[in-house]
């Protein structure tokens, strides 16, 4: 039987999804298995990285099961995942640790000593020094005598974690390698100075290799459990970030990814590595000769869910959404900044917290939603002025993840960029980046950029300029208020 799939196996943040597609970019099937975020303590945040395996292996158990995707269809299975995660291992492939998210915020006080005593760490990483690093988490580790981190003989992301149980590997691909701190993004080597600082040797990490490594020969019982062949190769892939550049198509100079899921991002693939002297961005390796320079936000979808959870009853979604439209844009002077959860670039601040500005007795129930969307908006269009700094002006916005799924979000990003912004149909960008990218590691398709010939695309959003002079009258009052309440935490 002639080969016509390929699947992309993206292990997030709360969820891990597959997603069968063939090679135009149609998505034929898709299933997602969601797992729990543990808060033991205050503002720590771990995962069970073995309930996290069982719904990797499960999502692609129901698609040979339950989709008819059989396996001697597929060409392929391309990875990505999320970033930071932090997991200790022994030589077994046992974790001796839950898997430390970058939602993690219980090394802040390491991070702050970090800026201080060595701030040019970031120079050579390209990772800003922030709790969500592992370098952090890890510096947090050897300072309270943590005991997993004393009897690890790994550390490792959730992904290695994964591919050692499956594969008995030690890979780590260029992008999760540099998202952890530890990483030269000059050199694509490990970096002495920050070993040194985590007090680990190089022995303790894996090797960092290009995101097209194929990995074949898959332990049989996990083969069987998923239903599909020992055989079948695995492509390492990447991080979630530049895969959903890759799968979007945003890969030229000029062509800016926005994906707003859980957390939100805006960013671009460059040539040459560039470091922020104001260390508001990162950038993280992808290939040999792509880089990824940009920012994340921690307040995306978690901002809707809070205001539906706070104010939304029993609607759904896309009912209490529908609220928002019933507003002018600019939300009466209403500003939402929509720090719930700290904030990462531009600021970096774990210790920020949100705010609601401008509140009056006019102001009702979907006056606070739309003012919460758009601050989301507001949010990412602050590092996206950091972005422009490094990068150039955005010659195209390409839109990705659950708020595309939104014509009013869309828009009040079209209005606030003041830029077309161009929707495929699948969300799922990050799978298909992964897909495509496993697709080239195998040689079926020779060259990354052709992608662009096999993206669906759903449609386009145009700006409305009087909509844009609000959001600039209003962005500015954000930005003067978000420094104020930088400082004051």
């Amino acid at each position: 039987m002639d080969k016509s799939i390929v699947i992309g196996l993206d292990i997030g943040t709360t969820s891990v999804k597959a997603v069968a597609f063939n090679v135009s970019g149609i998505v034929l099937a898709e299933h997602e298995v969601a797992y729990p975020l543990l808060t033991p303590f205050p503002s720590w945040a771990e995962q069970d990285p073995l309930e996290i395996e069982k719904a990797a292996i499960n999502v692609i158990r129901w698609l040979t099961e339950c989709s008819n995707i059989q396996s001697d269809r597929i060409y392929a299975i391309g990875l990505s995942s999320a970033m930071h995660s932090l997991i200790c291992m022994n030589s077994k492939g046992e974790p001796l640790s839950p898997s430390i998210t970058w939602a993690d915020g219980r090394a802040a006080a390491e991070a702050a000593k970090l800026k201080e005593r060595e701030p040019s760490i970031y120079e050579a990483t390209g990772t800003p020094i922030h709790p969500m690093s592992p370098l952090v988490k890890l510096m947090w580790m050897k300072e309270n005598k943590y005991e997993p981190y004393l009897q690890a003989d790994s550390f490792v992301s959730i992904k290695e974690f994964l591919l050692y149980r499956w594969f008995g590997v030690k890979y780590v691909d260029y992008s999760i390698a540099s998202a952890t701190g530890l990483f030269d993004v000059h050199t694509l080597t490990w970096s002495e100075k920050a070993l040194q600082i985590a007090g680990i040797t190089e022995e303790k990490l894996f090797q960092p290799v290009p995101p097209t490594t194929v990995l074949e020969g898959l332990d049989q019982e996990i083969a069987n459990q998923m239903g599909i062949t020992m055989n079948l190769p695995f492509v390492i892939g990447a991080s979630d970030g530049p895969l959903a550049n890759l799968g979007i198509g945003a890969i030229d100079p000029g062509e800016v990814a926005i994906t707003i899921g859980t957390s939100g991002a805006i960013r671009q693939l460059i040539s040459t590595p560039k470091i922020d002297e104001q260390q508001q961005t990162f950038c993280y390796r992808f290939t040999d000769q792509l880089s990824l320079v940009g920012g994340p936000t921690n307040n995306g979808g978690i901002v809707l869910q809070w205001l539906k959870d706070t104010f939304g009853s029993n609607e759904d979604f896309d009912s209490f959404i529908a609220l928002a439209a019933k507003v002018q844009p600019g939300a009466e002077e209403l500003l939402f900044l929509p720090y719930l959860n700290g904030e990462r670039a531009p600021m970096w601040n774990s210790k920020v917290r949100g705010n609601i500005f401008g509140l009056s007795l006019r102001h009702k129930k979907e006056h606070i939603v739309r003012a919460g969307l758009e601050g989301v908006i507001y949010s990412i269009y602050h590092v996206g002025q950091t972005l422009e700094r490094l990068a150039g002006p955005p010659k195209k916005i390409l839109a990705s993840g659950g708020f595309a799924r939104s014509p009013l979000w869309l828009q009040i990003l079209a209005d606030m960029f003041n830029q077309e912004v161009q929707v495929p149909v699948s969300h799922q960008s990050s799978s298909w980046g992964a897909a495509w990218l496993a697709l080239y590691g195998i040689g079926v398709t020779q060259d990354l950029s052709m992608i662009k010939e096999h993206i669906p695309m759903k449609g386009q959003y145009m700006p409305i300029k009087e909509n844009h002079e609000i959001y600039m009258e209003m962005f500015a009052l954000y930005k003067e208020l978000s420094e104020t309440i930088n400082r004051i935490r």
